[in-house]
């Protein structure tokens, strides 16, 4: 075998190096060939709320703003106000994928499967939680199945899965028939069975025991809880799966 010197690595590094920096990452809110072609779809644009309404019905709460590229709940209240933001569509099996960021003692969460249904008023009373939280600033990140990254009250994540206040998590979630995954900057936070009697058993064992419609459904909205503090999305992301998910 021909041996190359020092310099040869060096020049063989440096040819290869262009093939490399061709790989850009897509810019925030938009979609790569590649994704569009695997059946990715933006739910949020970066400049508007367009696609978004209020759980409760109707336009969104004015403290959901577009601001720097990113969906941002405005509100420093401190108390949940009910202005939850949930998409137009529903959506059954799908991969959603998005990133979140909080500010120090910040509370949020991603909601999925919801359903405004007749005799409930809060869209936890239905929709399974992905939590998003500030671990260190918040009295829920002493509570291991309300850190960042549950499946809220119902699984423990890694608390290594989430990154301090002010910075930007990656999060992923996978529904589909009988299962439940989710992930937290690539580190899974939980995966679960779903619709059977090992996932009522769960539900009977935390604090959504006495809603009988919680994680009854098999399609619903998703959903960005207004907790009352400042929290931000973006690069918000969905692949609907084929029926064979179901």
């Amino acid at each position: 075998m021909r041996r190359l010197s020092i310099a040869g690595i060096c020049l063989v590094a440096l040819v290869a190096m262009p093939a490399l920096a061709g790989q850009k990452a897509a810019a925030p809110n938009t979609l790569t060939a590649s994704e569009r072609a695997q059946g990715w779809q933006l739910l949020f644009n970066g400049r508007n709320l367009s696609g978004w309404r209020s759980f409760g019905g109707g336009a969104a709460s004015p403290n959901w703003v577009a601001r720097d590229g990113a969906l941002v709940l405005a509100s420093k209240t401190g108390e949940m106000s009910g202005g939850d933001l949930v998409t137009a569509d529903d959506y059954g099996a799908f991969d959603l994928t998005l990133d979140w960021k909080v500010e120090r003692g910040g509370n949020s969460g991603v909601f999925y499967l919801a359903r405004n249904a007749p005799g409930t008023r809060n869209i936890y009373e239905t929709g399974i939680e992905m939590q998003v939280l500030d671990n260190a600033g918040h009295p829920d990140g002493k509570i291991p199945s309300h850190r960042a990254g549950s499946l809220y009250d119902i699984t423990v994540p890694p608390l290594s899965a989430a990154r301090p206040a002010g910075s930007w998590n990656h999060a992923r979630l996978r529904v589909e028939r009988g299962r439940i995954r989710q992930w937290l900057n690539g580190t899974l936070t939980a995966d679960v069975p779903f619709g059977n009697d090992a996932w009522r058993k769960r539900v009977a064992a935390s604090k959504f025991a006495t809603m009988p419609l919680f994680g009854t459904f098999p399609s619903g909205v998703i959903g960005l809880q207004d907790h009352g503090e400042t929290v931000a999305f973006r690069n918000i992301k969905i692949r609907k799966l084929g029926a064979s998910a179901l």
